[in-house]
């Protein structure tokens, strides 16, 4: 007994040791207070190093009460700082005017991605996404997403994607970690995230992060940038559709803060008609996001971020209005020098309502879903090289499904539901020697109804055979999320990884289209409806030779409890959709192929995914497999940016994806005169393939010597060949022919101009 516990703390006292050393912990970010994750901080004369976490962060462990620190980040010019033990330090590092901003950052976070024990994560900067060509000036975050390998739009125009072969609904977005569930303006062509306050914004397919959960396929984290201005300063664009400012200034000497709006003015453009009904139309959206940050001390900052936006749609019969709603206040607190800790409140709300007047006859429906969230992480590292999170949060959830009313009779309201989401969480991350990193944790979660609430029993031709009156927490769920992930380092510039992650997702969404709708309804699981879990495994190659990077990862997916719908389901204002919901299983799995390019002239990347999703649903297709909603065998990507002289640069996009399954009519029977259509089986055909090719010019004129005020001028081709990609393909029938199928699409060739500036 006493030789095996000598050897016990014989084994841990390299970690005792290190335990000594002294944590010196910080941030470094650029001159506009952007994180710069991969940076290189070393103790100047020594070989104690390490590197920046995604969010600029890092903790080194020294001797000594004080250290100085060096840091390297390519592309920009090397910084040095005085650290001291007791207290976290900010570096901030200028831009090395001889290189481009955008190449250092993509190099450094190709470096970060090979190290990484995550996989399937993916990281785009501001600088990257403004690189993109817009459509109709607008800088889009979901669009440049839709570039990475995996990452498919689920129709033309619109900001709904998949995720390896996923649904949208099983994708997680947040914005300062608030969640935000339709990001999307004008029914899907525009995001709803201002390029302008945009910091950063990571992508995990999958393997996702223990603190958050929810979601089977993704996570999308938007950061707003975390200004830090001396001064106050401006920038935004004037465009043909839409106009955004910016604007950020310090507030004292402890805090400072940004405020960004957006707006298009397509209703003045109606106004110019000679049509009367297109007078009296109007389309519009706007928004506003806010962001203050206050540095109480060294060891307490405050963050309170807010976003709102508003689409409206108003024509001679009535009106369509939609709009999105998020708050966030989070209190980081540096416990101790190798302890920090931060807590989060939220709050969402989605909001949606139809109304519409004729002969004299006003009537409408509207809809209506918050969150409000609290969310404690706390990280510590004991030793260097070891990392420890853990933390917990509560999600309530209250869904209005829906309100119709009538000016000459009384409103009718489907019943609220409510749900608490809960959650804990631990992971632990360490290396094994100098070549392997391991990362492992578990996830606890739960789901709990919240009455008062009728919830119908079915049976099992899902009729209604039984109806309970319920109050308090009538229901729970309880599901065990475990996650691994390793990283062999085979060489200075390969690495392997391999993963497994099970994730659990309590809400969903109604929706039988692959366009999707801003109508659609959320609903959550209950006595009727399963919780829908995945389990991934997930492995890859990743090689780093400096300025190029090359990846290639596979991935297979089981999914139980998956949600569908019946045949002609009934989704909006059913009271009783959880009749209408079949669950079953699912698959998907795949290949990913990327490589990139982040510095030079010419700098790019290209992607290839060759995918499968499939699901098995008794009471579909006869109960065979069938083609998921958002299966494509294909899909992929090249993009380019080349730099014609220092003030002139042109970029081009091409995309290309397999159409999406679809299911057609194959024939038609008549009763009483009238034609009603066979259709073939569940999603066994498919549309015509997707592909684009997007192009964009940058002038930038010369600026002027002690000018703060820097412009450039965007001019832009969306669908430069005019391809017609398929948005609804719908069959016209006329007696005594044969119904001929017809197809709408969106856009052929869209050509903008926008002039950006900065001051």
């Amino acid at each position: 007994m006493r030789k095996n516990l000598i050897l016990v703390l014989i084994s841990f006292f390299p970690l005792l040791s290190v335990a000594q050393r002294s944590a010196f912990v910080g941030v470094v970010v650029d001159e506009r207070s952007e994180p710069l994750m991969g940076a290189s901080v070393a103790v100047e004369g020594t070989t104690v190093g390490t590197s920046t976490d995604a969010n600029g962060r890092f903790v080194l462990h020294a001797d000594g009460e004080t250290a100085r620190l060096v840091v390297r980040f390519v592309g920009f010019a090397d910084g040095r700082a005085e650290a001291r033990r007791d207290r976290e330090c900010r570096i901030v590092l200028a831009t090395d005017e001889h290189q481009l901003e955008v190449v250092t950052v993509s190099a450094n976070a190709a470096e970060e991605r090979m190290r990484s024990t995550t996989i399937g994560m993916e990281r785009l900067t501001a600088a990257q996404v403004r690189q993109m060509p817009v459509l109709l000036g607008e800088v889009d975050v979901l669009k440049a997403i839709q570039t990475l390998p995996g990452v498919v739009q689920t129709s033309e125009g619109g900001s709904g994607y998949s995720v390896r072969g996923g649904g949208s609904d099983q994708n997680l977005v947040l914005l300062d970690g608030a969640t935000v569930y339709n990001p999307s303006h004008l029914l899907g062509f525009f995001s709803t995230f201002n390029g302008d306050i945009v910091g950063a914004v990571d992508l995990y397919k999958g393997d996702l992060p223990l603190r958050h959960g929810g979601r089977l396929s993704s996570l999308l984290d938007v950061q707003t940038r975390q200004t830090n201005p001396t001064r106050f300063g401006m920038e935004g664009g004037i465009g043909l559709l839409s106009s955004r400012l910016a604007l950020e200034m310090p507030i004292g000497k402890k805090a400072h803060a940004m405020l960004a709006g957006r707006r298009t003015y397509l209703d003045i453009f109606t106004l110019l008609s000679g049509n009367e009904s297109i007078r009296n139309s109007s389309i519009n959206f706007h928004d506003l996001n806010g962001k203050i940050v206050v540095d109480l001390d060294d060891r307490n900052h405050l963050m309170l971020s807010g976003y709102t936006g508003r689409d409206k749609f108003k024509m001679d019969v009535g009106h369509f209005a939609y709009g999105n709603s998020a708050a966030a206040l989070t209190w980081q607190h540096s416990l101790s020098q190798r302890s920090a800790l931060a807590l989060t409140a939220t709050a969402t709300r989605y909001q949606y309502e139809m109304f519409a007047d004729i002969d004299d006859t006003e009537a409408g429906i509207d809809a209506q879903m918050d969150d409000a969230g609290l969310r404690l992480d706390l990280i510590h590292s004991p030793a260097e090289g070891w990392k420890i999170e853990y933390g917990g949060g509560l999600i309530w959830h209250s869904i209005r499904p829906g309100r119709e009313y009538e000016s000459d009779a009384n409103s009718y309201e489907l019943p609220r539901r409510q749900a608490l989401e809960s959650g804990l969480y631990a992971s632990n991350e360490h290396a094994i020697g100098s070549a392997l990193r391991l990362r492992y944790g578990l996830r606890l979660s739960g789901f709990h109804n919240l009455g008062p609430e009728d919830v119908f029993r079915f049976d099992e031709h899902f009729d209604i055979v039984d109806t309970l009156h319920c109050t308090g927490i009538f229901h729970n769920y309880w599901r065990l999320e475990p996650r691994i992930g390793a990283v062999l380092q085979t060489g200075e510039r390969t690495s392997v990884k391999a993963n497994f992650s099970r994730n659990v997702q309590y809400m969903q969404l109604a929706n039988n289209s692959a366009a999707g709708s801003p109508v659609d309804v959320w609903f959550p699981a209950s006595p009727n409806i399963a919780p829908q879990t995945s389990d991934m495994l997930a492995g890859g190659l990743f090689h780093n030779r400096g300025t190029w990077d090359a990846s290639v990862e596979l991935f297979y997916k089981r999914q139980r409890n998956v949600v569908d719908f019946a045949d002609h389901a009934s989704l909006l204002f059913n009271d009783r959709l959880e009749g209408e919901v079949r669950q079953g299983r699912g698959r998907a799995y795949g290949i990913e192929l990327a490589a990139r390019k982040s510095a030079g002239r010419l700098t790019g990347s290209a992607s290839y995914t060759l995918s499968r999703a499939e699901r098995q649903i008794n009471g579909i297709a006869d109960g065979r497999w069938f083609l998921a909603p958002f299966d494509k065998t294909h899909s992929g990507s090249v993009s380019a940016t080349f730099d014609i002289a220092p003030r002139h640069a042109i970029s081009a996009l091409w995309l290309y994806a397999t159409g999406n399954p679809t299911t057609y009519p194959t024939g038609r029977f008549q009763i009483g005169g009238e034609f009603f259509p066979i259709y073939s089986g569940r999603n066994d055909r498919r549309k015509p393939d997707y592909h684009r090719l997007d192009v964009a010019y940058t002038f930038r004129p010369r600026q002027r010597p002690n000018r703060r005020w820097r412009g450039e001028w965007v001019v832009s081709v969306i669908n430069l060949y005019g391809q017609k990609n398929p948005w609804i393909i719908t069959f016209k029938q006329e007696e005594g022919k044969t119904p001929e199928a017809e197809m709408l699409y969106l856009f052929g060739v869209v050509p903008s101009v926008t002039y950006n500036f900065k001051f």
